[in-house]
């Protein structure tokens, strides 16, 4: 009775490891798929996206993507890469990505609202580029967001009164763009000062920047 016991519980553990792997394995897949998604879209004069080898399961070998223990991505670094074409929706799909680093480029097109499933985003650059449209109004719902860069775009609409639930916010900068209408002053926004929060009090209180 005893060894069938101690089979049984060897059988649930082998069961536990394999749908542990299973589940890995699927989840890198997702991530590699978004991440091909991403680079199909994308014009890369200087192949800075060679390495990204779609025959392979795992995207956490390829150059500028930068994984956790658990082989699930945490950093994608593709700043200054002279990259053009659109940020595609399913970037959102990278549900561990903490940092999102496109700066320096010419992408173009609007940004994708599917940003706002990145719920363990610390850091979202865009500065730089050539987006368009509104702010998307899902990027309120990252909480644990610290740096949010979206200066030196043709971004076009309002600011979002959402973004004042961010209160992880340090950093945000929207300057030159094509911003109207008033800077919200509630939230984590009434919290922003010349000391604390010198980008925004700078640069968004030149005139011309946004029509209050």
């Amino acid at each position: 009775m005893e060894r069938e016991a101690g089979v049984s519980l060897t059988a649930q553990w082998m069961i536990l490891v394999v749908f542990i792997l299973l589940f890995s394995r699927i989840s890198a897949n997702m991530e590699g798929d978004a991440l091909r998604n991403l680079r199909v879209n994308l014009q890369d004069p200087n192949n800075v996206l060679q390495s990204w080898d779609p025959t392979l399961v795992n995207p956490c070998t390829w150059i500028h993507v930068t994984c956790n223990i658990h082989n699930s991505v945490v950093r994608v670094d593709l700043g200054n890469a002279a990259l053009s074409g659109q940020l595609v929706p399913q970037v959102g799909q990278l549900k561990n990505l903490q940092y999102l680093e496109l700066y320096g480029n010419n992408i173009s097109g609007p940004i994708p609202s599917d940003l706002g499933n990145l719920k363990n985003l610390a850091s979202l650059d865009l500065f730089l580029n050539s987006f368009s449209g509104p702010i998307p109004d899902t990027l309120g719902k990252l909480t644990k967001l610290r740096f949010l860069r979206l200066n030196n775009n043709s971004l076009s609409g309002s600011i979002p009164m959402s973004l004042t639930k961010i209160t992880a916010l340090q950093v945000l900068d929207l300057s030159n763009n094509r911003l109207t209408g008033p800077v919200p002053d509630n939230g984590s926004f009434s919290l922003f000062t010349p000391i604390r929060f010198p980008i925004l009090q700078l640069e968004l209180s030149i005139p011309g920047i946004l029509d209050v």
